[in-house]
């Protein structure tokens, strides 16, 4: 299963953004998503932003990904 992961843009040079993971920051690569900021939002897949997230796009992402979170911590206990 793939998985892509939601994070915000804290800085940007040229092609690359520095995003925020809960606290982490990582480096992505943005060429594939056109339009990125400081301060978007983007789905993450393998160092690539590969959308960027908006109003209830982001909302919908941020819900299923509690809800896998909870199914796994209810199928671990």
């Amino acid at each position: 299963m793939c998985l892509a992961i939601p994070a915000r843009v804290v800085g940007l040079a040229g092609e690359t953004a520095e995003a925020d993971l809960h606290g982490n920051r990582i480096e992505v690569n943005v060429a594939l998503v056109q339009g990125v900021g400081v301060g978007d939002w983007i789905l993450i897949h393998a160092g690539f932003a590969i959308q960027k997230l908006e109003g209830d796009d982001l909302q919908s992402t941020w819900a299923l990904l509690e809800d896998m979170e909870k199914a796994d911590l209810e199928a671990k206990s």
